[in-house]
């Protein structure tokens, strides 16, 4: 057997507990996917997925100024009385497609 050693990184709680969950669906333990993604990292010569900051993002509340949170309430409101609408189901499904997280 191998030697191995251990790794102590700083995460956040809930995209730890996230990722558990997702492991935990298929069956791998935590450790395991660090090495995959370790493995990964040594095959590719650097990560093994594309880093890039996307471009059509949903806004977090947190980056937003309270001028620019008020311009898009705004816009919300312009919207909602020009009929521009969608419901909330198909907003959860397109949130859940392009972003991988339900509501």
């Amino acid at each position: 057997m191998s030697k191995t050693t251990s790794i102590f990184a700083r995460v956040e709680l809930e995209v730890k507990e996230q990722a558990e969950m997702v492991l935990n669906k298929l069956g791998i333990p935590m450790s395991n996917a660090i090495n995959i993604f370790l493995r990964q990292v040594v095959l590719q010569n650097g990560l093994p997925f594309e880093v890039k900051i996307t471009r059509n993002r949903p806004f977090a509340i947190g980056d937003l100024t309270p001028e620019k949170f008020n311009n898009e309430i705004e816009k919300g409101f312009d919207d909602l009385e020009a009929g521009k609408v969608v419901s909330a189901d198909k907003v959860a499904d397109r949130i859940k497609r392009e972003y991988g997280h339900e509501l």
